[in-house]
């Protein structure tokens, strides 16, 4: 349940609230998020990848263009 205090941030309007979470996300140093071991790991292991083949990633754009052609 939400405090008084913070039912008020829900009359804010969508965009301002996209821009609030955008702006608390901002504020997060990387060491304040927690990562759980697994996400250490899994993260570790793509690394490794990559650096073992960098050609192998797909550019951003490429995979932008396969979302929009599979889900529009």
């Amino acid at each position: 349940m939400l405090s008084t205090e913070h039912a008020d941030l829900l009359k804010l309007s969508p965009s301002e609230r996209i821009l609030l979470a955008q702006d608390l996300w901002d504020s997060l140093n990387p060491e304040d998020i927690p990562i759980a071991d697994w996400q250490k790991a899994e993260l570790d292991r793509r690394k490794a990848a990559y650096q073992a083949n960098p050609t192998s990633g797909r550019s951003w754009e490429e995979v932008q263009r396969r979302i929009i052609e599979r889900h529009g």
